[in-house]
């Protein structure tokens, strides 16, 4: 039996309409039969010269973890999957750091201020990533190696969203999630 939050994750899936019957079903497995008790979807549409690209993040909390999923298109022959969907199970005690940055307006009008975009960024730490990149000295007619520059991010997810994109609805879903998660894992915190 859904309770009402599964209901309105289901709804909110069906609402973003990138593939719903898929996000939902990786998300039921990764659940494992755990209660939903906050959650925030966030689909994202992106376009380079030639290619539209559909990507969606749905953030589920239930008591004791934190589950991530993301799905999209699929690179590659028509033969092969369609979208690739991925879930990560974070335990709640896991989670190193709930990163908040708001885009205010006037925020010199004090308790008028209103925010008009939210950065939520969420570090586990278990590993990190390198993006590397051959590093340059600025001259175009330079030929030596100069070895290589990159950045090191820790592992988690970062999501932004903005009243003027996904609407002030999305957004005030997105400080609620954002304040149960922040809740829930000052609970969980290691001794």
């Amino acid at each position: 039996m859904l309770t009402d939050l599964a209901k309105q994750l289901r709804a909110d899936l069906d609402r973003a309409g990138y593939y719903p019957d898929v996000v939902a079903g990786v998300i039921d497995v990764a659940l494992a039969d755990e209660p939903v008790v906050s959650f925030l979807v966030h689909p994202e549409t992106t376009f380079d010269e030639t290619e539209v690209f559909r990507h969606l993040t749905a953030l589920v909390l239930t008591p004791s973890r934190l589950v991530i999923a993301h799905v999209d298109d699929a690179p590659g022959e028509q033969a092969g999957p369609a979208a690739l969907a991925t879930t990560d199970a974070v335990a709640l005690n896991r989670v190193r750091s709930v990163t908040l940055t708001h885009g205010v307006s006037e925020p010199a009008r004090g308790s008028a201020m209103q925010t008009q975009e939210l950065t939520l960024a969420v570090n586990w730490g278990t590993a990190q990533s390198v993006d590397l990149q051959p590093a340059s000295c600025g001259d175009p007619e330079c030929e030596a190696d100069h070895g290589y520059t990159g950045t090191l991010a820790p592992e988690g997810v970062e999501l932004r969203i903005s009243a003027h994109a996904e609407g002030s609805a999305a957004l005030r879903g997105a400080i609620d999630f954002a304040r149960a998660l922040s809740a829930a894992t000052a609970r969980n915190a290691p001794a």
